[in-house]
């Protein structure tokens, strides 16, 4: 290619990157529907995705009148993740609680709980969990058990000689959800906005006739390849720096890590999610397609990324499939470029996968975009 042939292609090509930009954002109401609903969801679910539990309500059957069934039940109404103790008088009535859903947790004292407390020490009392909040009823449990491992069954006031335990959490010390709920939900947004602005691309032109202008133009695949990428990912790369700030500025999330190894992750990530959506776009006929194929892809991504539940729990197969994703490798980094200060061989570590994830993409999209060209 002469200079001559390179530099009028760099002209068309700025041509329909300015083109592409004015489709987006020259209408004040696309504009809005590109930075603040994923900036409204940032703030939304960072407190409402959470798997914390707080505020629940649980029903105690108390067959005891001694007193530690009483200790017992003192400490239950202290503790700060139950709202309120509902105390019932059978066990027909604690089964109904938790089967209307009224509380997520029951607990049966029987009625020798005392004398076995000062026979042999320790007790045993019956807990009943709503299996339909499988999440919230296991760490309900968990919290249980810390209460009662927490009660002193004695009336010696001696202090009793006891082995301890300290726990010092790293990277999070005071185990602050939204730690680490706010980067992720960086990462998964940020995906989301690239896949549907490039899944939208080529469609919109499709269904709005001018994508037959494309046959007749003097434009190359590449070059129309280039010109659907190029504001994708400069508006996605805007709006995850936004959100960046935000988790630094108005969460008060610490960043330790290296922010020019971030932002090369980000455009790696946001050019896959961009290679995505345009092989996404190729493929559909209408909008309305293209934004079917959006969430189809989407939302497992999201689910098999780690985002919500660890890659390792995961069977092998889709622990294998979660490593083709590139939302996988990017919340590693952001996370640990937040909390972690993750070193640069980390890094590099879940670099490599992101670009490779990207120069495939983009040739896929390449061969789908040139086959409705001809």
């Amino acid at each position: 290619m002469s200079y001559h042939d390179f530099r009028t292609m760099l002209i068309r090509l700025r041509a329909q990157f300015i083109k592409e930009l004015l489709c987006i954002l020259r209408d004040p109401r696309n504009r809005i529907v590109v930075f603040v609903p994923p900036l409204m969801q940032l703030l939304i679910f960072s407190y409402a995705a959470t798997m914390e539990v707080r505020n629940l309500d649980i029903a105690v059957y108390n067959q005891d009148t001694g007193r530690a069934a009483q200790e017992l039940v003192w400490h239950l109404e202290a503790a700060r993740f139950i709202a309120q103790v509902h105390h019932v008088h059978s066990n027909t009535a604690l089964r109904e609680q938790l089967a209307e859903g009224k509380v997520i947790a029951a607990i049966a004292i029987p009625a020798d709980f005392s004398r076995t407390v000062a026979v042999s020490g320790s007790g045993h009392a019956q807990v009943l969990v709503d299996g339909r909040r499988s999440n919230s009823g296991q760490i309900v449990v968990g919290y249980l058990s810390s209460i009662a491992k927490d009660i002193r069954f004695t009336a010696d006031t001696a202090p009793i000689p006891e082995t301890s335990v300290t726990v010092r959490h790293w990277f999070n010390p005071n185990l602050v959800y939204l730690w680490f709920m706010v980067p992720g939900l960086t990462g998964t947004l940020a995906f989301f906005s690239a896949l549907m602005i490039t899944a939208l691309s080529i469609a919109r032109e499709r269904e709005l006739g001018t994508f037959d202008q494309l046959l007749v133009s003097p434009a190359s695949t590449l070059e129309i390849i280039l010109s659907k990428s190029l504001p994708a990912l400069t508006i996605s790369t805007l709006l995850a720096l936004l959100m960046i700030t935000l988790a630094i500025w108005f969460f008060r999330i610490p960043f330790t890590g290296s922010f020019g190894l971030l932002l090369i992750g980000l455009v790696l990530f946001i050019l896959s999610a961009v290679g995505i959506g345009l092989v996404i776009s190729a493929i559909s006929m209408t909008q309305q397609q293209a934004i079917l194929g959006g969430f189809v892809i989407g939302v497992p991504t999201v689910l098999i990324s780690g985002f919500a539940t660890p890659v390792e729990n995961m069977p092998v197969l889709l622990q294998w499939l979660a490593q083709a994703i590139p939302l996988t490798h990017f919340l590693i980094i952001i996370e640990g470029c937040f909390l972690k200060a993750l070193p640069p061989r980390d890094v590099f570590a879940n670099l490599w996968p992101l670009a490779a994830i990207a120069f495939t993409m983009l040739p896929i999209a390449m061969i789908f975009a040139r086959s409705r060209l001809q």
